[in-house]
């Protein structure tokens, strides 16, 4: 007899949503973390001084408001603070302000362009097309086209009416977004090199790929599909950091009776007769289930905790080819007063409580890309700037404030020797000269500092690579290939095993559908089993 019914590997923010649904539906669930902390790389982290980091991830767009209701999120704690302006910093004193004001932001970009101006009307209307087309399926298993199994016959026609309602003109650009690089599309709308770079950022977030490479359109979509109180494509930060986000995740797991236990590593998946039974950990422990569903992406998962011989060679190989290649470094800075961006008039601070990036074009981007493939960090990179502390005065004492810096392009392994501490201060220097820059004096304010490159976010939180998203979002890693075809409605090759991650479809991101979707796929199995 097993020991639970349900053992979750990796309390990350999907690991806890898979949970508290299987703990909610009755099953006995035991969550295994490996840190002292639940969260993955959604959590806060209290520093001296009276700081708090929101050390990975760090704003909030694409958790998927479903489950914030069902899972009665508010009442455990959390709440996401909207924010109204963004704004990106160009060459020679210039910015572009972008606001949750639709009318708003038109009016500056007309500073920049008239025609851009009246082109991002109709951009944000196809953009929003698109996101109506995709949204119903963040919550679904995708359709396999290679099974014929009367579910996925049905889902796949579902599919096909409605591609076909949006149509013919739509279909056309839905199939340019989804195969096209962001320089391709944004080049369509706008002339204005700084409006394009504000908007091409999204789509190398947490991306191996510059603006001109195919599939980075998608990516840009990606980061645009969210909401905030229902306002879609809107941002915010969760009040108290990241971490709020899994804590009150946590809270509705133990609501519901399910178990947490943090510093229990898993070293080891149990296999007998093709079947995952349980897990061994590091301190050599072994706890039996009904089923396994790992938090982890597919390489940990296949690659390093089950035997090769386990599992068919074909399938470990597709594995071993998925594209998990990290590009992202992380800089969180401690400030005894707040910065001043030169760009941005005092006249505008929604622009400054949002966020702030340097992207003044596209090629400013491309070169980045180029240092990365040549194996070094960005010498001009692309940064994500933002200041949550200016409307969340929980992490940051009075008077003092937190930034958070996303930055693009990082290299997992740097040549000549890889990452070493004097190189690990260098990337950091090169983020700091950056911003000062555009903010003088800012580096005088900095109190406490934590500069992170793909070997931290691997090392500490366990990202393969430091790759944010557990694998790229394009097109061949997609729906019914996500993470590999044949195995991607939450379910490998072993039975009783089950996949929860950002691998699995709809993908990266702060968003808990993938831990939705893969709790209602065993929820289902479940059911079927017991009326056998």
């Amino acid at each position: 007899m097993s020991d639970v019914d349900v053992i979750v590997v990796g309390a990350g923010h999907n690991g806890l949503t898979t949970a508290a649904y299987l703990a909610r539906a009755g099953l006995k669930v035991t969550v295994l973390e490996r840190r002292d902390r639940v969260g993955g790389a959604a959590y806060s982290d209290p520093r001296k001084g009276g700081f708090t980091f929101t050390s990975c991830s760090y704003v909030c767009s694409l958790f998927r408001p479903e489950i914030m209701r069902d899972l009665d999120l508010a009442k455990h704690g959390l709440q996401i603070l909207p924010f109204e302006g963004a704004a990106n910093i160009g060459r020679d004193g210039q910015y572009v302000g972008h606001f949750s004001d639709h009318d708003r932001t038109r009016r500056d970009f007309a500073r920049h362009s008239e025609r851009d101006a009246e082109a991002y009307s109709i951009y944000s209307a196809d953009l929003l097309r698109q996101c109506r087309f995709i949204r119903p399926m963040l919550l679904e298993t995708p359709p396999d086209p290679t099974i014929a199994r009367p579910r996925d016959i049905a889902g796949l026609w579902r599919l096909g009416k409605r591609f076909a309602a949006m149509g013919e003109r739509a279909m056309h650009e839905t199939l340019r977004l989804w195969t096209s690089s962001s320089a391709a599309i944004l080049d369509r709308y706008f002339e204005n090199d700084l409006i394009k770079g504000m908007l091409a950022g999204s789509g190398i977030i947490g991306t191996a790929l510059g603006p001109y490479s195919p599939g980075t359109a998608y990516v840009l979509l990606h980061h645009v599909m969210g909401d905030v109180d229902g306002n879609i494509g809107a941002w915010g930060f969760s009040r108290g950091g990241m971490g709020a986000i899994s804590h009150a995740l946590e809270g509705a797991v133990r609501a519901a009776g399910g178990e947490i236990r943090t510093e229990a590593e898993v070293v080891q998946f149990l296999i007998q007769d093709e079947r995952v039974t349980g897990v061994v950990l590091a301190g050599g422990e072994e706890i039996t289930a009904r089923s396994v569903v790992s938090n982890l992406d597919p390489r940990r998962n296949y690659l390093k905790l089950m035997p090769r011989d386990a599992l068919p060679e074909e399938f470990r190989q597709s594995i071993e080819r998925f594209k998990i290649r990290g590009s992202s470094g992380k800089l969180n800075i401690a400030m005894d007063c707040a910065p001043r961006f030169e760009a941005i008039p005092d006249t505008l601070p929604e622009l400054v409580q949002g966020t702030i990036t340097v992207s003044p074009d596209m090629e400013y981007l491309e070169r980045g890309y180029d240092d990365w493939k040549r194996g070094t960090w960005s010498r001009q990179p692309f940064l994500d700037i933002s200041v949550p502390s200016l409307i969340d005065p929980t992490i940051a004492p009075e008077g003092k404030h937190i930034m958070t810096v996303f930055v693009q392009y990082v290299p997992p392994v740097p040549k000549d020797g890889g990452w070493t501490p004097e190189r690990r201060e260098a990337f950091g220097d090169t983020v700091l000269s950056t911003i000062e820059q555009h903010a003088p004096g800012f580096r005088d304010s900095i109190v406490d500092l934590e500069i992170r490159t793909p070997r931290e976010l691997e090392e500490e939180v366990g990202l393969t690579e430091g790759n944010i998203f557990h694998g790229e979002l394009t097109l061949d890693q997609l729906l019914f290939n996500r993470p590999v075809p044949g195995y991607a409605q939450y379910r490998g090759p072993l039975r009783g095993f089950y996949m929860c991650g950002s691998s699995t479809h709809p993908g990266g991101g702060v968003m808990g559908a993938p831990g939705y979707n893969a709790a209602r796929e065993m929820l289902a199995d479940l059911k079927r089993k017991a009326a056998a």
